[in-house]
Parts: C-alpha cells; structure tokens; sequence
C-alpha cells in the first residue's frame, strides 16, 4: 500500500516505550505514562493504543522520542495490511531520519556554512548554535515561495527521471513524487534556514548538486520499506501458525490434530479465541534509534524482533542460517509475491525467500543487514530478530 494511501486508523493494540527525550517531554506537557514491560523484559515508560494515527506515531518518530515499539495477538493474518502499514511507517520514519541528518551535515559541512563561518567566527553555523524552531518557521514562512524555488531545484533532476521513466505506471510515478517530497519536506527547520540563507551564493548551487544526489541514494533505499514489510509479516504469520498449533496440541492433549485446525476455518477461529482468552500471543517489536554520536558517518538503526512459542527452535535457526546463501536471482520478490495464493502466507519456505532477497536488496543499497534465531529458555520464547543499519 503506498504512504499516501494508508487507513486513517490502524487497529492493532500497540505499546510505545520511549527514550529519554520522550519521557522527558511527556513529563514537561504533564501527560501521564505508564510502565510497561516487552516480550524481551525490556520495561520502561510510554503509553498503550488500542488504535492510533499513523500520522501522530509518525510525528513521534521523526522527533525521536520512540525506543521501543510493540503490537501481539494470538494471529495477525486478519490485520495483515494494518501489520505491513505499521512496518513501513516505521522504516520510512527511519530513512527519513536519517536523510535528515545526512542532509544536515552536509549543509553544515558546505563551502557556503565554512565561508561564512571564517568570516564571522563570533556567529558561526555549527551543531552547537542554539536556535528556537518557531521564530525559524515563521521565517521560512515569510519565504515560503523562496523555500519552494530551492525544493523544486533539488527536486527537478529527479521529477524529470520519473516522469520519463516508461516502465513505470502514471499511480508509481505519483508514488515516487509524493515519496520524494515527503523527504524534503521533514527536514529540519535549521537546514531550511540555512539554505534560504544563502539562496544568493554561487556556490549554494554546488551544495544544491549534493542534496539532489542523496535525495536519490534514499530514493533507492526507500524499497527497502515495502520488501521489509513483506518479511515481517511472513515471519509473523510463520510465528502465528506455530503457536496456534502448539496450543491446539497442549490445549487438547491429541483430542484435537493441531494440523486440520490451520486448515478449517472455523476450528481456526475457535482456536484463535481461546488463545485471546488465555492470553496466548504473538509478540511483534521494533526497537527504535540512531548511534550516540550524530555526524554525517553515525547510523541509524532498526530492529524487527518476532516472539513466539516455537517447538522446533534447532531446526528454525538452521532454516534461517541455511537461507542466506540462498540464490534469489530468477525472480523479482513482487513477481514471486503476486502468484503466492493467500493460504500460503506464513508458508516457512516463503518467508525464507523474502529473508533471501531482503539481505540481498540491502546490500545493493549500502544496508547493513543481519538476521538471527534465539530462544529464551526462562520464557519458553523464540525470539526472530532482524537487524538494519541505515
């Protein structure tokens, strides 16, 4: 589903875990938190959602204010696009944070910032120049017709590859416009300060080449969102099928054959409300957050953690191990994704693949990626963890 078209509410019951600067935040604005304990025992303050507004968790992200985000229930196949939604919301919030910061630097670093930082070295431009983000915005808004001259000089080079692009449908070619100027319009207000700043500078144009090469490096990275999506609910729903087995077989000590209930629809649905009652869940979680140090060479970092009650972990963490020397190169993952009848989600050979062709996307687009099996034997959990480093 395309950022622009995702629902107004996402139905899932999530918790939010902040960092220190959320907490902090929270406490300043006398809202009230509540502590909460994860799958993993991580426990720390935040709130809980029955149902939310990807629009007000997005904002929470790009802020970084979140730690720790996450969502369980006994199954996930019914809100399967809700669950992809909420992971692409998160790693678009991730990139965009980090183009930010790349976009930042770069501004900072420029031959116009060090000009005039020679020249007035009682006001020079650096991190450490305190600004107040109201008075800058009322600023920009003053030149809002300026600030968009320079976007749409970043953006041209970029509008015009799309826009030639013949492989592309009219609906794709608006989606990587719209994505294009979601990225651009979340930058900081200091970066378009700056910029409006020295839009009369010969050498702002040079400076300008420079934001319009990142802009399409995240361009490229940006399909990471959608192929993760698609792993993280492969997982969970390989997740989702193990556990309801599992109960079905302790629930029913053999009465029952864990078996047929993934194959009729209503023992599925008996099963699956039992499992509510009981508390029985699958845990799904992001943890959320770049490196200490913010410069143009720290990271950003995002990792998919899925927990559930998995019998067979030596075999799981073998399967996992063994398919990433899988080849993935005689089909496309969308290709492979559109002739995958519904009932085959959760399919382990499948979520395999998706594993296969996302490590490999990510090395294309410079994304350190890793993906591990651990249990943790005190909880009787498996834990599927996927780590990205933007």
């Amino acid at each position: 589903m395309a950022e622009e078209k995702r629902k107004k509410i996402l139905e899932l019951p999530m918790k939010i875990l902040f960092n220190e600067e959320g907490i902090n935040f929270f406490i300043k604005s006398n809202k009230k938190l509540s502590k909460f304990k994860l799958a993993d025992e991580v426990e720390q303050y935040g709130i809980f959602f029955d149902s939310f507004s990807p629009p007000s968790v997005q904002k929470m992200l790009l802020v970084n204010y979140i730690a720790y985000m996450e969502i369980s229930r006994p199954e996930f196949m019914s809100k399967r696009q809700d669950v992809m939604d909420l992971s692409k919301l998160i790693t678009y919030g991730t990139l965009y944070r980090r183009f930010d910061e790349i976009v930042f630097s770069k501004v900072l670093d420029s031959e116009v910032t060090r000009h005039w930082n020679r020249a007035n070295p009682s006001s020079i431009i650096d991190r450490k120049t305190v600004v107040n983000d109201a008075s800058l915005i009322q600023a920009i808004d003053k030149n809002k017709t300026v600030v968009a001259g320079i976007k749409q000089g970043i953006l041209k080079a970029l509008v015009d590859a799309v826009q030639a692009n013949a492989e592309l449908l009219p609906e794709e070619k608006n989606i990587q416009l719209f994505l294009a100027d979601k990225f651009l319009s979340i930058l900081r207000p200091f970066t378009w300060f700056i910029l409006l700043k020295f839009k009369d500078n010969e050498a702002v144009n040079l400076l300008l080449a420079d934001l319009q090469v990142i802009l399409k490096e995240f361009m490229v990275k940006a399909k990471i969102a959608e192929f993760l999506s698609l792993m993280t609910m492969e997982l969970a729903a390989m997740a989702e099928n193990s556990n309801i087995q599992s109960f079905a077989k302790s629930r029913y000590k053999g009465t029952l054959d864990p078996m047929a209930v993934m194959y009729d629809p209503e023992m599925r649905k008996m099963i699956v409300e039992e499992m509510r009652v009981r508390n029985q869940n699958v845990f799904l979680s992001w943890k959320l957050g770049g490196e200490a140090s913010r410069t143009l060479n720290s990271r950003e970092r995002l990792q998919v953690k899925i927990f559930n009650k998995e019998t067979g972990f030596a075999d799981l963490k073998k399967s996992v191990d063994d398919s990433k020397n899988q080849n993935v190169k005689a089909r496309s993952l969308m290709d492979f994704y559109k002739d995958v009848p519904d009932e085959s989600a959760g399919n382990t050979e499948l979520g395999l693949y998706y594993l296969s062709y996302l490590s490999e996307e990510c090395q294309k687009v410079g994304v350190h990626f890793e993906s591990l099996v651990n249990q943790i034997r005190e909880s009787n959990l498996t834990v599927i963890t996927l780590n990205l480093l933007f």
